[in-house]
């Protein structure tokens, strides 16, 4: 099974949930910017959790598929269209061959996700597919797609064929499913958003107006932001008194206080280490949210505690995996 890349839009990776285990040596953990988009994307074309998709960024790419084709599109609006007709996120699509799906600008959010049943299939590098884009390795020739790439799918599980089969076969160029992934399951994306966050190794190191800023104001993210980080502008935090620091480890959600006071909070081609205080976590249920926004939008932090950031992950873990259960229960046995 092959799609052929007709344009590349602005950055579309091969992304997967990423590198685990590397960080000891320097290599990020990387993967899926959003990884509830992704993980969904998967689910609902029967792939595992854990297959290559696509990561299309602010202004999507054009694909055409040159077999019958399972996708699910997830994560933004990005204007999606088969043939010049409107394809919803969060469905099932069965796509005849010859078809081309093709994407407009960023309606809400700035990153879809693109599954294909069977996965996206490209040779792993350190145990992942995804795209590493500083290093150049991962992915699709360590790069972003551009015009005339072609991409490979892998063979479709059973559930993957049998949901396909079940759209088939209508006499149309497209088919989307009826059910979809829940609205319970979707991240709430927004271009203002509030952040949870735990409190960080450091953040007993803000002066009281530092703690009164970074608990009240509204900060914009800048142009200088990247799948690396995200650069906040419009205040800057104070710290009682300057820190001298070794580099500490960092991960996906770290909010680093540079000298200036404007934080920036890492993503998901964070460092493994980094020499600035970090002041809080953002906790991994709103990781979806902030991978959203684009340059421009704005965002708060609120506090919270552990327990509470533990609760709220185990809540959604057992909503997908429910999701997964069903989806799987349901077309185990055919449609």
């Amino acid at each position: 099974m092959t799609i052929k890349v007709i344009t590349g839009g602005m950055q579309t990776t091969v992304q997967d949930l990423g590198r685990v285990g590397y960080q000891a040596q320097g290599v990020p953990v990387g993967g899926a910017m959003d990884r509830v988009a992704i993980r969904i994307a998967n689910l609902l074309v029967g792939n595992e959790e854990s297959s290559g998709a696509l990561e299309a960024t602010i202004i999507g790419p054009a694909l055409r598929f040159d077999t019958d084709t399972l996708i699910a599109l997830t994560g933004a609006d990005l204007e999606a269209t088969i043939e010049g007709v409107t394809i919803p996120l969060w469905h099932p699509v069965w796509a005849e061959r010859g078809t081309t799906l093709r994407f407009g600008h960023a309606v809400d959010g700035c990153r879809t996700y693109i599954a294909i049943g069977g996965g996206v299939e490209v040779p792993p590098v350190f145990g992942s597919r995804s795209t590493y884009l500083r290093a150049k390795f991962g992915g699709h020739e360590g790069r972003a797609l551009k015009s005339g790439d072609v991409l490979h799918a892998g063979v479709p599980s059973t559930v993957s064929s049998r949901i396909a089969a079940s759209l088939a076969g209508e006499g149309r160029r497209f088919v989307v499913g009826r059910w979809s992934a829940s609205p319970g399951l979707r991240p709430g994306y927004g271009r203002d958003v509030l952040l949870r966050v735990t409190p960080g190794a450091h953040h007993d190191a803000l002066s009281d107006a530092g703690r009164e800023t970074f608990a009240t104001a509204t900060f914009r993210v800048s142009s200088s932001s990247d799948r690396m980080g995200y650069r906040l502008e419009d205040a800057e935090i104070a710290l009682s008194e300057p820190l001298e620091m070794l580099s500490e480890g960092t991960t996906f959600g770290t909010v680093q206080l540079p000298p200036g006071g404007a934080p920036i909070v890492l993503m998901a081609d964070a460092q493994t280490t980094g020499g600035y205080p970090r002041v809080a976590e953002v906790i991994t249920v709103d990781l979806p949210i902030v991978a959203q926004l684009k340059p421009g939008d704005r965002l708060r932090f609120r506090l919270v505690s552990v327990d509470e950031a533990q609760a709220e992950y185990l809540d959604r873990e057992g909503d997908l995996q429910q999701a997964k259960a069903a989806i799987t229960h349901r077309f185990s046995r055919g449609s």
